[in-house]
């Protein structure tokens, strides 16, 4: 080991010697560049304690020993696929049931071979039929509808044979009632004969974060976790490979938060879900595996974005184990299927071919931070619902090169060691902690969402940001620089007609307001009501859980707004306050 003091002794020497004129050269008051040595690392570098090994604790370098994933499969979306995993691909559904069947059936043809990765329109996310007046104008616009079993069962009809849905995996995108989405999962599995034990399926089911960014949420924080208990309890016992819950902190991060933020939110989030388990009595090792992380916020900072990786997994294997006392090494292990991206929200609708450069970056810095070279999202990202087929076209290519020709998944956390990237991954862990502890000084996550606390933080960054970026102090290329008359505004082809069919978006609403009506008349509407009756009295039973409740209540074509109005007059309607 190099003399940390004579090192500190060389550096100021070099600042005087070397730097100094160099700046009055350039007239410059200081450095625009910096330069680490090992005098920036904190207490030197342990590595077996501050690294270790791909796949070993603390999982700095990677969350697996290995990489054995392809990146850029088609219809996969930035999930990495390998030999022997069964998982879901493109997040994708929009329209009628109908529509968004055809969509996979269409995909399919075009060689996808993932299971679906279910977007839900607004109203279906927030507790509303399609019959609704507060659903009016916006049935199947930005995701799929799905009012009753009905629905599920004709998207599914994409699924069977060798796609069955015990021989694929299924994301489903909700949250405040993805008990009932998960019930009807449940039921059509019945119907086809398949046992639970045999689903695989991820709901993202973090309702916590819809208090801090999106707002899909429908009842109070407190009987929102109750309903997470209920389903964390329900699956570890009957639906083994099924994850509990896909934490989503770059909801938080597209809302506004830093990075340093939405690290220390999204772990206290995922602490106060885990802690749930532990009060409902069962071992930590017995449910924390099946926790699974949907993607962090990004940004183009490149090597902040990899130091922030490293951080978040050692950050989330220190809390399993030293928290809640986990024992099992896949318990610490933070699952996530993409790593460092760019984030939607850098995507510009100016020059939006930029988007595929700003998606590349973020595919080798996530190469660089142990993961996979994803380039997501596709560069129409913010053009519309959905993304053209040469947009996906290039966002796969552009993973391929990166990992068949660039070979950047060759190597696991290359820049272990390197002085920069190991302060950078201190610096942020340790204001992650320091932002994390506070939030468990008020009662953790719950309590500071209560009092308005992670909004309001929130509120205030998003606030920072956009005065930056309105002053000049952040730049965005081709949005608030480089806006000269000569800069061209540079455009593809359209090769293919889009996947999401306009024509039949526009006529969602009416077709599935006929379904709904048809269902209705049908069902047993007798046994419909005497189900809902039951489902409120056992809501009132605080220790009781629902799970089977929603169950009995889908097989019977319940709506999820009827199931969800019944809930509302036991637990109330979540009403935001006034920051």
């Amino acid at each position: 080991m190099e003399d940390i003091k004579k090192v500190e002794q060389e550096k100021h020497r070099w600042k005087e010697k070397t730097l100094q004129p160099a700046l009055e050269r350039f007239k410059l008051k200081e450095s625009p560049t910096q330069f680490y040595s090992p005098s920036d690392l904190e207490d030197g570098f342990n590595f077996l304690d501050r690294v270790g090994f791909p796949g070993q604790y603390p999982f700095t370098a990677g969350t697996y020993p290995t990489f054995p994933y392809r990146t850029g499969e088609r219809g996969s979306g930035g999930i990495p696929q390998a030999k022997g995993l069964v998982r879901a691909g493109r997040y994708s559904g929009y329209g009628a049931p109908e529509d968004t069947r055809d969509y996979y059936l269409h995909m399919k043809k075009l060689g996808a071979r993932t299971g679906p990765n279910i977007a839900f329109d607004l109203p279906t996310q927030c507790g509303y039929d399609s019959d609704s007046p507060m659903a009016s104008g916006e049935v199947g616009r930005v995701g799929v509808a799905v009012d009753t079993l009905r629905d599920m069962e004709v998207i599914f009809e994409a699924f069977s044979g060798e796609n069955d849905i015990d021989r694929t995996a299924s994301n489903f995108t909700i949250n405040a009632p993805a008990n009932i989405i998960m019930a009807m999962y449940m039921a059509m599995a019945e119907k086809r004969g398949i046992s639970w034990d045999k689903l695989r399926a991820t709901p993202q089911n973090d309702i916590l974060k819809e208090f801090v960014a999106r707002g899909t949420y429908i009842f109070p924080p407190r009987p929102s976790i109750r309903m997470f208990r209920d389903s964390l309890v329900f699956f570890a016992q009957h639906l083994p490979n099924v994850n509990i819950t896909s934490i989503g902190g770059y909801h938080i991060r597209e809302a506004g938060a830093t990075r340093e933020q939405d690290l220390a939110f999204s772990m206290a989030i995922g602490t106060a879900y885990l802690q749930e388990g532990v009060n409902a009595g069962l071992p930590v090792d017995s449910f924390a595996p099946r926790f699974s992380f949907n993607a962090f916020g990004g940004s183009m900072e490149f090597f902040k974005e990899i130091a922030f990786h490293r951080a978040a997994r050692r950050m989330w294997a220190k809390l399993l184990k030293e928290k809640f006392g986990a024992r099992n090494e896949r318990s610490m292990t933070l699952r996530i299927p993409m790593t460092v991206y760019p984030g939607n929200f850098n995507c510009t609708v100016q020059r939006p071919l930029n988007n595929l450069v700003r998606s590349v970056v973020g595919g080798i810095a996530g190469a660089l931070t142990g993961g996979a070279p994803n380039c997501y999202p596709p560069f129409d990202e913010p053009l519309g619902l959905g993304w053209s087929l040469e947009a996906i076209q290039l966002s796969e290519d552009a993973a391929r090169i990166l990992q068949h020709e660039a070979r950047l998944a060759d190597v696991m956390d290359p820049l272990a060691g390197s002085y920069y990237v190991e302060s950078l991954t201190n610096q942020i862990e340790n204001a992650a902690w320091a932002e994390f502890d506070k939030i468990q000084s008020m009662g953790g996550a719950v309590a500071a969402i209560e009092s308005g606390y992670m909004q309001r933080e929130v509120a205030r960054s998003a606030y920072e940001r956009q005065k930056k970026l309105e002053e000049g102090k952040e730049l965005i290329v081709g949005v608030n620089c480089y806006l000269g008359e000569h800069e061209l505004e540079v455009s593809t082809t359209r090769l293919v007609p889009h996947p999401y069919d306009a024509n039949r978006r526009d006529e969602a609403e009416r077709l599935q307001l006929s379904h709904l009506k048809e269902v209705k008349e049908k069902r047993d509407n007798k046994e419909v009501a005497r189900l809902l009756k039951e489902l409120k009295a056992a809501a009132q039973k605080e220790e009781v859980n629902l799970i089977l409740h929603f169950f009995e209540c889908v097989k019977a074509y319940a709506t999820l707004q009827e199931m969800c109005d019944v809930l509302k007059e036991v637990f109330g309607e979540y009403r935001p306050a006034t920051i």
